[in-house]
């Protein structure tokens, strides 16, 4: 069957330029929205049929052109070549906190060798654990089962689910779906944008904070609940694509820990909270002003006690405090609820790995010819010596030793947590770990600390993601070495693209990263990480949570989440309740680890849409559900994509912005969500000039 045809690396490589660069232009601005693999993967297929059906059957310097019917095994390889590098580069943060935090703007050479170092770094490391993590039967990688039965489902005769009664073709469905979703965003993003952030409640009290704080959705807990955007719904991901009783997790977490404990905190002032705005992605000083990382280094980047004891300690908003002490819990928890519910089984299949006889996948594969290990070996330590030169060429403040710590500490976990991932489909991160990690052995050096975390954590993900692409292609049986080259390739391409895009934009984006932006591009994510440098960075672990500290209270929550599965499973054993099988306590931790910079509107609202498609409609129309569903995913995501690019490039960014200033921009429906106190995102206690709040000493 026809797999590496010409027509496949076109459409691959074209995927590989046009959704990296989309997302990473999507990735600054709030709210955004990102273009997954399903929209790859379903918008190929009708391309390459009229490929196939247009496109003359001759060769070119032997090259055929149209090999002929659109092969399932070409619609697998142009889904990986697109989406290998899909979501931006993790390293392409480091280089806008950089600009942004520090004042710091390296050339081309520099980017580029950071990137493609820590993600290639990734996939080397991957292509040699193959052997323990794809190759055995017991190595199942759950995910990729749905997408192979979207594969076997577009490529069947007969759509599964709908027998002989058909309906509309999935091609015109999402052709409705894209243009239906394309014309609507013209609203809430453009013509009446407080149906966006859909703050009604403050509109009727713009200047009373506690309300705007409850219902707010811009720095407040968004209990409004309701939002007509569909980037607003989607902005930690596309709901329909979510299983009710996950997204059940998450929404209890998200209840629980941010409608329930953080109005708790936040009005007791607990952490001297009431000083600043109840959610926020920034960090504060004693003042309740942004905090000044400038005033507390020395030759650029170098903490300084001095300083910083003359300045002011380091405060976060509640909802982001919080978020550091569930990112704690998660950890253990994934931990605990991984050896009480999963033990056996990854123990025998574990042991199965090492010496099990190969299924009939594996036997299928083996007539292919191999990758052999040194091809990866090459990438590794080609890319171990891109990143030398990162750090040697460059003021980075990061010995060689602590790069080859960070991948040392992904070495050691990439199996185990593969084996994990592989079985029960959770993974357990290492960010906080290698944080910790970098935090104690390079205390003061925030550009140190976000390679050192990128390397150590983001190459075992890149690795996860590569093995899990190995395996799809495993079940689909891709020839290995095509396999190979279409990942290496696509990945070199998509992070160029994905520099230069982001080159372009703060180069030709007025005020990007500020929190007034006019367009939205106010970079949360960039803020977040921006902020952990400080924290684990500058300032370091030490002086944030030991004892005797402003945020030790949340070291504890590495003791909840050991507890909580634990609790769970002896209530298990006791009262053999259903309902008590889908309390996983690893996704009620995490599963709000996106907020900050996500808001809890955007976790309700697509708790709302979800419940509804994979819930209500699953159960009562599984026929439509099945046919339609991920189509409809599809559609709105690229509806909005599209519709987001024309907006921005044909009335935001020309004229700087102007057109429709007195008009548009400036009406009722455009400004009422700013002008209130969550707009102006006011904290509960205003201070004047010259006050302070928090202790009277720190060090």
């Amino acid at each position: 069957m026809p797999c590496a045809t010409f027509r496949a690396w076109v459409i691959g490589l074209m995927w590989a330029v046009v959704v990296p660069g989309l997302n990473q232009f999507f990735f600054f601005r709030f709210p955004s929205i990102s273009i997954s693999s399903v929209v790859i993967q379903l918008l190929s297929f009708p391309m390459v049929r009229l490929w196939a059906a247009v496109v003359p059957k001759v060769k070119v310097f032997g090259i055929s052109l149209n090999p002929g019917p659109f092969t399932v095994k070409e619609h697998v390889l142009i889904t990986i070549m697109g989406g290998v590098g899909a979501g931006p580069a993790y390293a392409t943060d480091i280089v806008a906190v950089q600009r942004v935090f520090y004042n710091q703007t390296y050339n081309f050479s520099y980017q580029w060798l950071l990137v493609m170092s820590t993600q290639l770094i990734g996939f080397s490391v991957g292509g040699i654990a193959r052997r323990f993590l794809v190759n055995p039967p017991s190595m199942i990688w759950p995910a990729n089962l749905v997408t192979c039965a979207l594969f076997n489902t577009l490529h069947s005769q007969q759509y599964a689910g709908m027998g002989t009664r058909g309906g509309i073709s999935r091609e015109r469905f999402f052709a409705y779906g894209f243009v239906a979703a394309f014309c609507w965003y013209w609203v809430p993003g453009y013509l009446f944008q407080a149906l966006s952030a859909f703050n009604w409640v403050c509109w009727i009290v713009p200047n009373h904070v506690v309300v705007n704080q409850l219902f707010g959705t811009v720095s407040g807990l968004a209990m409004t609940v309701v939002t007509f955007d569909w980037s607003q719904i989607a902005y930690i991901g596309s709901p329909l694509a979510v299983p009710w009783w996950a997204a059940a997790n998450v929404t209890f977490g998200m209840f629980f820990f941010f409608w329930i404990i953080c109005p708790a905190l936040y009005y007791t002032n607990t952490w001297y909270a009431k000083y600043m705005p109840i959610s926020s992605t920034a960090s504060f000083d004693n003042t309740g002003a942004r905090y000044d990382v400038t005033r507390i280094l020395s030759n650029g980047t170098q903490f300084d006690q001095a300083k910083y004891e003359a300045y002011s300690p380091l405060f976060l908003s509640t909802t982001f405090a919080l978020a550091y002490g569930l990112s704690f819990a998660s950890i253990t928890a994934t931990i605990t609820h991984t050896f009480l519910y999963y033990r056996k089984q990854i123990w025998t299949q574990a042991r199965r790995a090492m010496s099990e006889q190969p299924d009939i996948h594996a036997r299928l594969m083996s007539k292919y010819v191999q990758v052999p290990d040194w091809w990866y070996a090459v990438i590794f330590v080609s890319m171990f010596v891109s990143g030398i030169l990162v750090l040697e060429l460059w003021p980075t403040d990061m010995p060689v030793w602590a790069l080859a710590l960070a991948l040392a500490v992904s070495a050691v976990y990439i199996v185990p947590i593969g084996i994990i991932t592989a079985i029960t489909n959770q993974t357990i991160g290492l960010n906080v770990i290698t944080e910790l990690i970098v935090g104690y052995a390079l205390p003061g050096k925030p550009i140190a600390m976000m390679m050192f975390k990128t390397w150590g954590y983001i190459s075992m993900i890149q690795a996860l993601t590569f093995t899990s692409d190995f395996k799809l292609g495993h079940y689909m049986k891709i020839p290995p070495r095509p396999m190979f080259w279409s990942q290496v390739i696509c990945s070199v391409v998509a992070g160029t693209v994905q520099l230069g895009v982001q080159s372009w934009m703060f180069s030709n984006i007025n005020n990007i990263c500020m929190p007034d932006q006019d367009n939205g591009f106010i970079c949360p994510a960039t803020q977040v990480f921006g902020t952990a440098s400080i924290v684990w960075g500058v300032i370091g672990p030490s002086r944030q949570f030991s004892s005797g500290q402003i945020y030790y209270g949340l070291v504890f929550f590495f003791i909840a989440g050991f507890l909580a599965p634990l609790a769970t499973w002896l209530v298990q054993k006791r009262f053999s309740h259903p309902f008590l099988r889908y309390i996983n306590w690893p996704i009620v931790f995490n599963g709000t680890a996106a907020l900050p910079p996500a808001t809890p509107l955007n976790y309700v609202s697509w708790a709302a849409v979800c419940f509804v498609f994979n819930y209500v409609v699953r159960r009562r129309h599984f026929s439509w559900w099945t046919k339609y569903n991920y189509v409809l995913s599809a559609a709105l995501d690229a509806g909005l994509a599209i519709a987001q690019v024309v907006i921005f490039f044909a009335l935001e960014y020309p004229s700087k912005g102007t057109i429709g200033l007195n008009t548009i921009q400036s009406w009722w429906g455009n400004t009422v969500m700013s002008n209130t106190a969550d707009g102006e995102r006011l904290p509960l206690i205003a201070l004047a000039d010259g006050q302070t709040f928090g202790p009277s000493e720190w060090h």
